[in-house]
């Protein structure tokens, strides 16, 4: 799996930040989402499959390998 973010979508909610930790965090200055792991280890597919679910904005694409 590749996690992409169009950033400039993101409307700093913070879902994916709560529903994959090890995948996702915000900016201190606007709240804006990053991506911490762009390829994340298959144990947590499952979260990050549940944060792009969650995005308000759908700023969250996930590519299937």
């Amino acid at each position: 799996m590749r996690v992409e973010l169009d950033e400039p979508r993101c409307v700093a909610a913070g879902q994916c930040a709560m529903a994959a930790p090890e995948v996702f965090d915000q900016r201190d200055d606007d709240g804006v989402a990053v991506v911490l792991d762009a390829e994340p280890a298959a144990e947590l597919h499952d979260s990050v499959r549940e944060a792009a679910a969650v995005c308000p904005a759908a700023a969250i694409h996930l590519v299937e390998r």
